[in-house]
């Protein structure tokens, strides 16, 4: 089901404010309001809406200066102005310096509609199609991988998402099924590490019994179960080496055989894959398949640790909040202001899925109906540091070994590979395991 279509509505008549706020949810939209400019800019801070409409004549920031701070700090979002004090040369003004519409008080009904429709038609593409909505982000390190998925999603090529554990790759993979042409098919996703050897194998490919073995399927397997959509194959590089050799038998030929039957099962089937382990490294001990590696990872997206996108931890704590109030009764209605600045000053050794723990503890422990911080401090305290894995920490050091060896050659791959001790190939795998562009520093030699 398709999300209601968001609007903030600014204005300082609080009358006004609630008679029209009143009228667009009666059209079926999701409206915020916000009483000065002030307040708007504070609210977008912590969530996206699909446009803004914004009365023009406002004590201390008026709507033209609003939009000028939503242009420069949210590019892209759509500004109407309704003024009582309508005229040709501020209608002129507006809509020169970028503004969508205008709007003349009182306000007709009709015009109201058509101006909101036109707006929404040019805002984001997730309030016509919501592949994306389970992601909340406003980083443009987000931004830009989504708009990489977005282009990835129509093609039926194998995707392996990496990122450190608890970054959401699951959640990735989700929004591709969602944006590709197998959407309306079944979107499997199976764990490989949290399962033996022996299952995993009937896991994949399914099993038969008795008499019958030649037909189809008694457990059909997540190849089979996926038919026409999507599987998503998480933590591949615990894949035990003997089904590795099974698993790119079947991504080569399309097909399955059930474990104890007499003969395979074509499959059509886009397969994901992800992991935090460093799987180039796994290669080269021996312990994965470069010939499967090579198979899956077509196209690598790499999902950031939560402390590289700080700008979306207070929007992930009140979202995740808004889903708990949906499922359970709590009092809690938010965040004091300076509880959401602690936690995104905080470390998050355990991303997105860590921040989301805290915040359901603290819903389940507060005893008021705003979260403080002195109840976050206790807390974070006591969920203390996630020490991280031997891999967790070798990746780290790679990337900012990248970063370093990248500044001091100007972006000059030869010469960081050769500072590296590595070829030009393998250096430049190492730049995309860790989403990295060289270039980036070529840009910055130039300024």
């Amino acid at each position: 089901m398709k999300r209601k279509a968001r609007i903030l509505l600014v204005d300082d008549d609080v009358s006004l404010l609630k008679l029209l706020g009143l009228r667009l949810k009666s059209e079926g939209f999701e409206v915020y309001t916000a009483a000065s400019g002030a307040e708007a800019l504070e609210w977008l801070e912590q969530e996206r809406p699909d446009m803004v409409l914004s009365d023009l004549r406002m004590d201390g920031m008026d709507g033209l200066a609003l939009f000028d701070r939503i242009q420069r700090q949210h590019v892209g979002l759509p500004v109407v102005i309704m003024t009582a004090h309508g005229s040709i040369t501020d209608a002129v003004s507006a809509t020169r310096s970028g503004v969508f519409g205008f709007l003349t008080k009182p306000i007709d009904k009709e015009e109201l509609r058509k101006t909101i429709n036109g707006a929404l038609a040019v805002s984001l593409p997730a309030v016509a199609d919501d592949w994306q909505q389970r992601i909340m982000t406003r980083s443009p390190v987000m931004v830009a991988l989504l708009e990489q998925a977005r282009r990835m999603a129509p093609l039926d090529i194998s995707v392996m998402l990496t990122g450190p554990a608890g970054s959401g790759k699951a959640l990735m993979a989700q929004a591709l099924h969602d944006a590709s042409p197998r959407q309306e098919h079944p979107f499997i996703a199976l764990n490989c590490g949290t399962i033996t050897e022996q299952l995993l194998e009937s896991e994949l490919f399914g099993h038969v019994k008795g008499a019958f073995a030649g037909a189809i399927s008694d457990h059909p397997g997540v190849f089979l179960a996926a038919e026409g959509g999507t599987l998503l194959l998480e933590e591949v590089g615990d894949l035990p080496p003997a089904l590795q050799g099974k698993l790119l038998q079947a991504l080569a030929q399309q097909q399955v055989r059930p474990l104890g039957a007499t003969r395979s099962i074509k499959t059509d089937v886009r397969v994901l894959s992800s992991t935090n382990k460093d799987l180039v490294t796994a290669m080269e001990q021996g312990d994965f398949r470069e010939d499967l590696f090579y198979r899956l990872n077509v196209v690598n997206l790499n999902l950031p640790a939560l402390q590289q996108r700080p700008e979306d931890i207070p929007l992930l704590a009140r979202h995740a909040l808004e889903q708990l109030k949906l499922r359970q009764q709590t009092q809690v209605t938010g965040f004091a202001p300076e509880a959401l600045s602690m936690l995104a000053a905080a470390n998050w050794p355990g991303n997105v899925r860590q921040l989301l723990n805290v915040v359901e503890q603290a819903v389940a422990m507060a005893s008021a109906p705003v979260i403080g911080t002195q109840l976050l401090e206790g807390i974070l305290a006591d969920s203390g540091e996630q020490f991280p894995t031997f891999n967790e920490a070798r990746s780290e050091f790679e990337r900012l070994y990248l970063h370093k060896i990248l500044r001091m050659t100007e972006g000059n791959v030869s010469q960081a590979a050769g500072l590296a001790g590595r070829n030009r190939t393998d250096f430049y795998k190492l730049l995309n395991r860790h989403g990295i562009e060289a270039g980036t520093y070529k840009e910055k030699r130039k300024q």
